[in-house]
């Protein structure tokens, strides 16, 4: 399996398919790269290189204890894109993987990022605050952080129900696709699952969206229950300098079913504009 070896001695796991302009997609908490697998093979099928990394602590890579922050994962990021030398590059990023593409862009990226997409994403800064009204209640955070500690696995089954939106009335949500959730979420070290809630939900990127000068697509369900779009894409498109704003009717955090396929088909047209 191919890995690539960060300067603090962490193994990033990534993996590629495709030939061409190359797409970068990174996943959300408490996911690896396997939440790719159908935009691996559709980008890949069009004419892309598509790459997709495994964060520090999750999936195939180290189960860190250390550098479970924002900064620590977009110069992961950083280290990977340089060792594969990728140019005129597309980032992609869901929900956590939103914050890392978004860092990564407007800290690391200069001369090599040519378009940013985020689907999800936890910019500009989830909690909530005097000066972030819309954010969720630090106390949500706490509670995530107590039921990875307590019993991460019942809490990740308990998890994918909103997150995929299957807790609505009417949702057609297969039993597989939660139960790769759960799969997914059982790669996670410990350490590294309970540190991610503070990256995810208490970094603010502010100043990353607004240092952004490369267009950006800006992708989120208005039915998402897990980072809440009036705290997130409606506030992070005042942000950016060449923003577009795409947002799909009752849809859930997750990227699954038919909101899944318009999503890939507007993240390809985009490219291809």
């Amino acid at each position: 399996m191919p890995y690539i070896t960060t300067s603090d001695g962490t193994e990033i796991y990534y993996t590629e398919h495709g030939v061409g302009r190359p797409i970068v997609l990174s996943h959300g908490w408490p996911l690896s790269s396997d939440a790719w697998q159908v935009e691996m093979k559709l980008f890949a099928d069009a004419g892309y290189r598509t790459i997709a990394h495994d964060r520090r602590g999750h999936g195939r890579s180290s189960k860190t204890y250390t550098g479970n922050d924002m900064d620590t994962y977009a110069k992961d990021l950083a280290e990977l894109i340089d060792t594969l030398d990728l140019k005129d590059l597309i980032v992609v990023g869901h929900s956590t993987g939103g914050g890392e593409v978004v860092r990564y862009a407007a800290q690391h990226g200069k001369g090599r990022v040519d378009k940013v997409i985020t689907a999800g994403a936890v910019p500009p800064i989830m909690v909530k605050s005097d000066g972030n009204p819309e954010g969720t209640p630090i106390e949500v955070f706490d509670g995530i952080r107590e039921g990875v500690l307590r019993d991460r696995s019942q809490f990740y089954k308990d998890l994918s129900e909103s997150f995929h939106g299957a807790n609505r009335e009417g949702a057609d949500v297969s039993q597989g696709a939660k139960d790769d959730f759960w799969r997914q979420g059982m790669l996670v070290n410990l350490a590294a699952a309970y540190d991610c809630v503070k990256a995810f939900s208490e970094t603010d990127q502010t100043s990353d969206l607004e240092a952004i000068d490369v267009p950006f697509l800006i992708a989120q369900g208005d039915d998402d229950q897990i980072v809440p779009i009036g705290a997130a894409a409606e506030k992070a498109i005042k942000l950016v300098k060449k923003g577009t704003l795409k947002v799909y009717p009752g849809a859930p955090h997750g990227i699954y079913g038919s909101y899944q396929e318009t999503l890939d088909r507007d993240i390809l047209a985009f490219i291809e504009d």
